[in-house]
């Protein structure tokens, strides 16, 4: 079940990346986001396997093979969805998405890492 917490998540980071893309603004600080809300281990799990995430990583893919070429036919289809982007933009436009993914998964590797009872 999405909470409203997820939806707005969701909607921030689908902004995030349209600003990106768009407007050339990398603004969204995710791990500072998910800290300031104090996102659960639960919904970063949720978040991880999220439909916005899934794209970011597809697209990320997609630019890593657009930022390569190549001459056949699939490079040819990444030209045409990304050739409005020079390389140097859609470089940093990867590096920007990629960390978004990232800033997910480093902070929930921050949480539940609570102190072990120790017996003395």
């Amino acid at each position: 079940m999405i909470t409203q917490k997820l939806a707005e998540i969701y909607d921030i980071i689908e902004g995030a990346v349209d600003d990106a893309i768009v407007r050339q603004k990398f603004n969204l600080r995710l791990y500072d986001y998910l800290r300031a809300n104090k996102f659960t281990k639960d919904e970063l799990n949720q978040l991880l396997n999220s439909s916005p995430v899934n794209t970011i990583k597809t697209t990320s893919a997609d630019l890593r093979e657009y930022i390569e070429g190549g001459s056949d036919n699939e490079h040819k289809q990444l030209r045409e969805a990304y050739g409005y982007l020079s390389k140097p933009l859609a470089r940093k436009l990867k590096i920007y998405i990629d960390g978004i993914v990232e800033d997910v998964i480093k902070y929930k590797n921050t949480k539940g890492k609570g102190k072990k009872n120790q017996k003395n």
